[in-house]
């Protein structure tokens, strides 16, 4: 058995990390830590865990928490994770991130966006990206995870065929995305309550907004080139899920008869399943079905549609996930499950939630 422990362990990520791994068939949790809830038995943080989990929390000392286990999850806020890591903790145990910390390889941009010093960017370029969809072999062999945002996952997943493929023009892309409240996280922030989220829906972090630099790295990566794109997240009044629609200029490409015209619906859907076929938890949907955040709520799928817009000459893909699972807790399992040479869909063969 893996021994695990997770480091922010009574917020909304972690406690979706406790939730897939007591179903986990190769994983024992060793170690629940919460530096606001020490000694307090964790089902009495969360009253699900009742009678299934049975622990203290203990604190979030994670040189100690190394010597005891082979994987540590961090869901932490930032700066956290860079402050304390060390070579020795590397050596002793393989560190799934789901903050930011390790996500960018500019170091001067991560500085820049998330207004605080990276302490220990030593670490950075050995840090594997853990979109496991498309780093899975460097995943298998990495110690340290940087597990990506939420946002970041969708809005990436979604579009990365088509840049990949040269099918659009990167720096037309555009990406509105919605989310629920849990992204937000379990503290209690003035914006976050019920009568100021129920019956609105409002843009935040417009032009402005931390995923941003992470989803034109990674799409630049696809398209060869550095990328600019527009990014606008909203808060809307559910629990879970994330809906990101975007748009971007299809490029006109040769056709079998020599001229050049924009791609037809067959090459673009040709186009994800080169990408995605063998994909699991990717779902590209039928055409004319377009994602519904319901379809993947509890589970690690991503639900992908689009459609051409011929009067416009433009693309709109669209991209559903549960943002605690495969936007968060779901895809650190898959991670994990890399690392440790598991099966890629242990622990998180989750039916989605209906209604």
């Amino acid at each position: 058995m893996v021994k695990a422990g997770i480091i922010g362990a009574t917020g909304y990520a972690g406690a979706e990390l406790v939730r897939i791994l007591l179903g986990h068939k190769e994983v024992e949790i060793k170690w629940y830590g919460s530096r606001s809830y020490i000694d307090k038995k964790y089902a009495s943080v969360y009253g699900n865990m009742f009678q299934l989990v049975e622990d203290a929390c203990l604190d979030d000392n994670i040189e100690a928490l190394a010597k005891q286990v082979d994987v540590i999850f961090t869901a932490t806020p930032q700066g956290f994770l860079a402050g304390v890591l060390t070579e020795e903790i590397l050596e002793s145990a393989k560190v799934v991130d789901l903050s930011a910390d390790y996500r960018l390889k500019d170091v001067e941009v991560y500085e820049k966006w998330y207004n605080i010093k990276h302490k220990s960017p030593e670490f950075i370029e050995e840090a594997v990206y853990g979109l496991c969809e498309i780093n899975r072999e460097q995943v298998k062999k990495a110690r340290l995870v940087a597990n990506p945002g939420c946002y970041t996952t969708c809005s990436i997943l979604t579009a990365y065929p088509l840049i990949k493929e040269g099918l659009i023009e990167p720096n037309t892309l555009i990406v509105d995305a919605k989310s629920g409240t849990s992204g937000a996280g379990r503290g209690a922030k003035l914006p976050n309550l019920f009568c100021e989220v129920n019956e609105n829906i409002k843009a935040y972090g417009v032009s402005t907004h931390r995923h941003t630099p992470e989803i034109e790295e990674q799409l630049g990566y696809a398209a060869g080139e550095d990328i600019t794109i527009n990014f606008t997240p909203h808060l809307v009044p559910m629990n879970r899920g994330i809906l990101a629609t975007e748009y971007a200029s299809l490029k006109k490409i040769k056709q079998a008869d020599g001229s050049f015209s924009l791609p037809t619906y067959g090459q673009v859907k040709a186009a994800y399943e080169k990408y995605y076929k063998e994909e699991y938890f990717i779902r590209i949907l039928e055409e004319g079905v377009f994602p519904e955040t319901k379809w993947v709520e509890g589970s690690n799928f991503v639900d992908i549609g689009f459609l051409i817009d011929e009067r416009t000459g433009r693309i709109v893909m669209m991209g559903a996930i549960d943002n605690l699972v495969k936007g968060a807790a779901g895809q650190a399992v898959q991670n994990m499950n890399l690392l440790f040479g598991f099966p890629e869909q242990e622990g998180l063969s989750l039916v989605p939630m209906f209604p």
